[in-house]
Parts: C-alpha cells; structure tokens; sequence
C-alpha cells in the first residue's frame, strides 16, 4: 500500500484545526506508536508526502498576498532559506544562498544554488553555481543578486518592497529604489499556524525523540559516558528518518541543567539525567524533554517530580485559542514556587516549527495569544543541587478548536 499522507480539506488561510494521519507503508521503519491511531501510524516512513506540498505552498502565499495587497506592498524579496522554504517548497542547506521573489501580481520566481530543485511553488526558477571545482563560494548573495536580477530584466524596483530586515543583501540596494518595509514580523505572525504538511514533518521530527527517550532509558546506567549516549540517540533518530536529521539539539548532561555533552563525564548513581531533544526533520523541529534517574529516585526527586506534573494537568485543562500564555506562565510559576525543593527560573515554552523557537512565547516578556494552529512546548522544571542538578520536562502540543493535542505522549517517569 502506497504511503499516504491526508488531512481534513479545510481552507488554510483560516487555519483551522485538522487531524493528520500517515498510512502504512511498504517500505517502512518500524516505531512505537504513541499517539492516536487517527493521527499517528504504527509505522512511517519517508514519502514525497513528507517532502513539498505545492498546494499548501501555494495557500500560504495566497495568504501573504492578501495581506501584501491590504498593506500596498509590491514585491518581497527573501533572502532566508527557511522562509523560501516556507513558501516555494525546497529546502537549501545553510551553507548556499537562496533567493526568491512574490509580486502582488502573484507571480514569482526562486534563485536556487546549483540546480532547478524537483519541485518548486514558483513560476520560474533560476540558477547560479555557488561552487568552483567543489569550493564553496563566499560571494554567493552576491552571486544570487545578480541572478536574480537577470531574472527580473535588470532591476528589482517597486514601490514598496518587503525584505527581511535582519538578513537584507546590501547588493541588492544597486537594483532599485524602492521603499523597504519589513517582512519578518508579518512572516513570522503566518508562520504560527501550522499547515497540514508542516505538522506532518513536526510529527515525524517528534516521534524521532520518543524512539530517543526508549533508547536513552535502556541505556543509562551507572558509568555510561554523556558522549556514549549522544551517540547512540543521534543514531536512533537518524534510523526513523530514514535520513540524517537536519539539526539536533539541545541538552545532553547528566547532573547539569543542560550543555553539549562532555567525553569525559560518566553517569553515577543517584543523579538525573536531563534529556532535552530538539531533532529537526526536513527543515522542521520537534523539542521536548524527559528526565531519567540513573538508577532510584530520592524522596526528593519524586516529590518534585510529582509538582512538575501539575503543571502538565493544568495546561491540558486550560490551554485553548483565546487565552493569554503570559497568564499560564504564571499560574505554572505559582504550581512551582510551591515545591518544597527547587526553584523554575526559565521561560514555560515557545512555538516550535521551522526555528527552534517561535511564537507564541510562553514567557512573561511578551503577551502572546493562543491561537488554533499554534504547535507550542511546554517545558517546566525545578532545579536544585538536592535534587542532583534538578528535572525538566517537555511536551509538545497543538491548539485545536476545543482546547491542546498532546503531540509527545511519551512516558513522563523518573524511571
């Protein structure tokens, strides 16, 4: 049976809640199944259905339109990878330059390094060559511009011209004259709510830690090195993909906070291990995190651990589109603070999708919303030198209509 991807057929641009499951396949990874079964097959693997989506490509730049014409914006130019591939569909590896174009008219072209990429939601597509005899190039945005200006007839000029402000080529400024406004904000505003292609690849890039988690729990043990288990979670993500992770990340330290992991630093009894794991799948992020004993769990532990979970209870209880996440930041700031070990002095959680952290912010320095769409982490923890460095623990979750999906049903258990 061919593998299939398949969603609710819902208008996008209103981004409304979706079930997103994955059939069987003949050519698959076997996984443990932690989800529902409408949403999440007991096996997955890779698919051009987990690869570019042209028709929700081209949906979300419907929705950039809209807003380009009700602000008056002519053209945007984008120079940042992520957004390109948010957009047209193909994913350039960090070290090449990419460049694309959307005119209010919707027509639009893509400056890929090397290649004509297979699929691409653009109506032209140029090359440039960012390498001579297999060196990378250091002038590739300049490289791009000028491609993408023969492209365009030899200017890029407009009115009004949306570029991002934080990754703006300079050598762009000699082909026009145009008045520049900022697109990153309204970028990353669309980016939050999640398409059903997008949430498809978070769901993998998610699974991916839950097979971390089984690995990392039959594993540690008295004198296993950090590096040791890096090692071998790196290798079972890489084994459900199918492919190598396009990052990783974030924490991989026994009786620390969190840090890259050290080669000479082993696991002892009575510590906890804090797995914070953010492996991104085709572009797009999962992050969550579980604390593993070494061996048994104090009183200690256990009863922080217990403080924690209430945490989790409440945000399944309250989290809905509509409600503020600076207000749930302080009602799980009150649950903690009330924990007889330990202190939680970090941020709740953040979105997570193409960066690692997106809006909505769960930090009393914004005031964010949430909203139907929204794929957001939850991440309490309590931290003390009596609890061998402290626990954390991480969900992720999406905002439906009627309240959260838990996305990372993984146990949540010391041990």
């Amino acid at each position: 049976m061919p593998f299939v991807l398949e969603w609710e057929p819902k208008d996008l641009r209103k981004c409304p809640s979706r079930k997103v499951f994955l059939s069987e396949s003949a050519n698959r990874t076997r996984i443990r199944n932690y989800g529902e079964p409408a949403t999440i097959a007991k096996e997955m693997s890779m698919s051009t259905e987990l690869g570019v989506d042209l028709g929700a490509c081209r949906l979300r730049q419907t929705k950039l339109l809209d807003w380009m014409r009700a602000e008056g914006c002519d053209r945007i130019v984008l120079t940042t990878n992520q957004h390109i591939q948010y957009l047209f569909g193909p994913r350039f590896a960090w070290t090449f330059a990419a460049a694309a174009v959307l005119d209010a008219n919707g027509k639009s072209v893509v400056i890929a390094p090397h290649a004509e990429p297979a699929v691409c939601a653009a109506d032209r597509v140029d090359v440039y060559k960012p390498k001579m005899l297999s060196t990378m190039r250091n002038d590739q945005a300049a490289l791009a511009t000028e491609a993408l200006v023969r492209s365009l007839g030899g200017r890029i000029d407009a009115g009004r011209m949306g570029v991002e402000f934080s990754a703006y080529w300079q050598h762009l400024s000699a082909f026009h004259n145009a008045e520049l406004i900022d697109i990153e904000p309204t970028l990353f505003r669309h980016r939050r709510c999640k398409s059903p292609d997008e949430l498809a690849k978070i769901r993998m890039a998610i699974q991916g830690t839950g097979v971390m988690y089984d690995v990392a729990r039959s594993i540690i043990r008295p004198g296993i090195s950090e590096l040791e288990v890096y090692n071998h979670l790196q290798s079972a993500a890489n084994k459900v993909f199918g492919e190598p992770m396009t990052a990783t990340g974030n924490d991989y330290q026994v009786n620390s906070r969190g840090g890259n992991p050290r080669s000479n630093v082993v696991a002892q009894a009575g510590q906890l291990y804090i797995l914070d794991l953010g492996p991104a799948y085709r572009g797009y992020f999962a992050d969550t995190a579980r604390t593993i004993a070494v061996t048994k769990v104090s009183n200690e532990q256990q009863a922080a651990w217990e403080k924690v979970m209430e945490v989790f209870q409440m945000i399944e209880s309250s989290v809905k589109p509509g409600v503020r996440c600076r207000d749930v930041f302080d009602r799980a700031q009150s649950i903690l603070d009330q924990a007889e070990v330990g202190v939680f002095n970090h941020h709740l959680g953040h979105g997570i999708g193409l960066f690692p952290h997106e809006g909505p912010h769960l930090n009393p320095h914004w005031d964010d919303v949430f909203e139907v769409g929204d794929v957001f982490t939850a991440e309490p923890g309590l931290y003390a030198d009596a609890l061998q460095a402290g626990m954390r623990i991480e969900n992720d979750y999406l905002v439906t209509d009627e309240g959260v999906e838990n996305l990372s049903p993984f146990p949540l258990e010391l041990k």
